[in-house]
């Protein structure tokens, strides 16, 4: 079979696409109460990288085919509803990136998922960078040093408890500023939280 330039170009074209896709998946392994976790699992090209939904549902009421809480319980009805808008959120974030025309990679579609403006992540190391680079205008060293220190513990925390390399402003809540308190009391330091 003789391959003419047209599908020549059209076979690369077929090999630059991305796979992309979007389950909605249940974590039968964290499950607590007779309820378990809900989880979305996006993959681009191989790549896979989950992320918890903030929703439990009692796994008889899950059909793992669709993807979705089965039944007519409003309460199912109210999640099947936030399911459907994290899936068109995510193709959306996926569209986005393309349009960009940056790399497609899952982690990628995940903070365009969670950020605000959709092109850099507003993560806490972020923030921290920013704060301490604009602090060495305005501060003495040894208040520098203070904020440099946090942020070297903050950083052990983080990939020590949470197994990542930064968190996302979004996720951070009270549990984890008193676990980051914690950490820093199990390793006989004091911490100054200068969040």
């Amino acid at each position: 079979m003789k391959i003419t330039p047209k599908k020549a170009e059209k076979m690369k074209v077929m090999k630059a696409m991305n796979t992309f896709g979007v389950q909605i998946i249940l974590r039968m392994d964290k499950s607590k109460n007779e309820k378990a976790p809900i989880y979305a699992r996006i993959t681009i090209n191989g790549e896979i990288i989950h992320f918890a939904v903030k929703q439990w549902i009692d796994p008889k009421y899950w059909d793992q085919r669709k993807g979705a809480g089965k039944g007519n319980k409003d309460d199912v009805k109210i999640i099947n509803g936030g399911l459907d808008q994290i899936r068109l959120s995510l193709g959306s974030c996926y569209r986005q990136i393309l349009l960009k025309g940056k790399q497609v990679t899952a982690s990628a579609v995940k903070d365009a998922f969670f950020s605000n403006d959709g092109d850099v992540p507003n993560t806490l190391s972020r923030l921290f960078e920013y704060h301490n680079e604009q602090a060495t205008q305005t501060s003495a060293w040894s208040t520098l040093k203070h904020y440099y220190v946090t942020q070297r513990y903050l950083q052990k925390f983080i990939e020590a408890k949470l197994r990542k390399r930064s968190i996302l402003l979004q996720e951070i809540n009270y549990k984890f500023i008193i676990d980051f308190e914690r950490f820093g009391i199990s390793l006989q330091v004091t911490v100054w939280l200068f969040l």
